[in-house]
């Protein structure tokens, strides 16, 4: 992740760069080509409104990038190599989950089915769009095939556990507190969506960064958190041990996520200082506010009566507790009081270099290039 008590001080000292806003088919690689035109500069690439050619991968400006997206090549896995047996056996057990630990897992799936499909619809209808960096964009073909396999996860815990398919994947639609989180964020990207819609001024790229605070701090780095922490939480009791596994390898992916997005919205603030006015920032922080109202509302529907170790109180603390944090990774003073971890076990939930081996809990043998038989 980027420095950015150092890259802020070297900003302060930067003019705002002005750049043309580029035709919609130069932005996405897709215009004529320049026969006569010279080598692009490192200095020349920017987040947006970058006239500089977009399918030019080299040389890199922004190294964060693609060290995000070789880490993400580097933690590849599929939902399928996870064991579901023990899952199965104790879903089935008649006394193996209190009602209200069966609500909490499937209220979770529900959000998190359609949940993954918004963020990919976000990145490859809006984000890729109007981001003409290609180094980022290379992270971002990386990310929306991640959400791909998560969606895949999800799909292969209904069909192990043999769920209601149609109850599962339409509570968005029929969830009151899940509706209300996906129609808060899919606003973001439907007004990116229009194709009329185009970034170079200010009130578009304040536009289009609203979308990234809304997908990758809000969505992504708040919302995911609370469902990370349930299913974890049970897994920590050796219940539903194949489910918390593979959230154990999403929630590896989303850390990712949400460190890439971060640094592309502190980037387009060192590159473009005059979006980040006061009043942006004051409305930046009434999102996470309004964000953290409905995550509370939602911990409220999943688990009205909580379970050992976890409760809709103890969720909205954790909640305040992540909104603070991802205020002061984008440079905002804090909208809640100060408040403590109540789940200091998640830290280690997503500390990398703690986690298990993950070849090691495959129960299907992996193939790599050389070792597939293409007759």
């Amino acid at each position: 992740m980027l420095d950015w008590s150092e890259t802020a001080a070297i900003a302060r000292k930067l003019p705002p760069v002005a750049a043309a806003p580029a035709a919609a088919s130069e932005a996405a690689g897709l215009g004529t080509i320049d026969r006569h035109g010279g080598r692009v500069s490192v200095d020349e690439k920017r987040m947006i409104n970058c006239r500089a050619d977009v399918n030019q991968l080299l040389p890199l400006k922004y190294k964060w990038a693609w060290e995000k997206y070789l880490a993400g090549c580097n933690n590849h896995w599929m939902p399928t190599e996870v064991s579901m047996q023990a899952d199965i056996a104790l879903w089935k057990s008649r006394d193996g989950l209190t009602e209200d630990e069966r609500r909490a897992i499937k209220r979770n799936l529900g959000f998190f089915a359609a949940s993954e499909s918004l963020v990919a619809n976000n990145i490859v209808l809006a984000i890729y769009r109007h981001l003409t960096n290609p180094e980022c964009r290379q992270y971002l073909l990386r990310q929306a095939f991640e959400e791909a396999v998560h969606t895949h996860t999800f799909q292969y815990i209904v069909e192990s556990l043999g769920l209601d398919e149609g109850e599962l994947f339409n509570m968005y639609r029929e969830v009151p507190s899940i509706t209300d989180k996906a129609a808060w964020a899919i606003k973001h990207t439907q007004h990116l969506d229009d194709p009329d819609f185009k970034t170079g001024t200010p009130a578009a790229d304040q536009a289009f960064l609203r979308d990234l605070v809304a997908f990758y701090v809000i969505f992504e780095g708040m919302w995911f958190y609370t469902g990370f922490a349930q299913i974890l939480s049970l897994g920590r009791r050796n219940k539903m041990v194949g489910i918390a596994e593979q959230y154990q390898y999403i929630l590896r992916d989303e850390s990712i996520h949400l460190n890439f997005g971060i640094d592309v919205i502190n980037q387009i603030k060192i590159e473009n200082p005059q979006l980040w006015t006061s009043a942006f920032q004051d409305e930046v922080r009434g999102m996470i506010r309004e964000a953290a109202e409905l995550e509370a509302a939602y911990g409220r529907d999943t688990m009205p009566r909580g379970f050992l170790g976890l409760n809709a109180a103890l969720c909205e603390q954790y909640m305040h507790f992540i909104a603070n944090r991802r205020c002061a990774q984008i440079g905002l003073t804090p909208v809640f009081a100060e408040t403590d971890n109540p789940f200091p076990w998640m830290s280690e939930a997503m500390d990398l270099k703690k986690e298990k081996n993950f070849f090691e809990t495959r129960v299907i043998e992996y193939q790599n290039g050389g070792a597939l038989a293409w007759d």
